[in-house]
């Protein structure tokens, strides 16, 4: 069966380079440490005001969903009321509906099912 892929060769890796002869003095390794330490206090301050951001969001969450709570407990005592005058309605409307069943057929009334004597 003949080939029909390409085989693409890596790259030669380079010689390493030539090391540095020079060894670091005292006062570059103190500057160094310095510079290091500064940087990890600007990281330190940084995450610091990150995390006060971050509670302070928190918080304002926290009061958004304990008002959103009393909201909806209102909306449902709301609903509540509705629902007990809509049941009442409800009953009103099935016993007048039955009044005018029986009205009809006992014949009283001008719009009785017995024929007019």
């Amino acid at each position: 069966m003949p080939a029909s892929a390409e085989i693409i060769r890596f790259p030669a890796r380079r010689a390493p380079a030539e090391p540095v002869a020079a060894v670091p003095s005292a006062d570059a390794g103190t500057e160094r440490l310095a510079r290091g330490l500064a940087a990890l206090a600007r990281a330190l301050d940084e995450q610091r005001a990150a995390v006060r951001d971050w509670r302070m969001g928190l918080a304002a969450l926290g009061r958004s969903v304990a008002g959103l709570d009393a909201s909806l407990h209102v909306y449902r005592n709301s609903l509540a009321g509705v629902q007990r005058r809509t049941a009442s309605l409800h009953a009103e409307a099935r016993r007048l509906e039955a009044w005018a069943d029986a009205a009809l057929a006992s014949g009283i009334g001008p719009l009785s099912r017995r024929p007019a004597r």
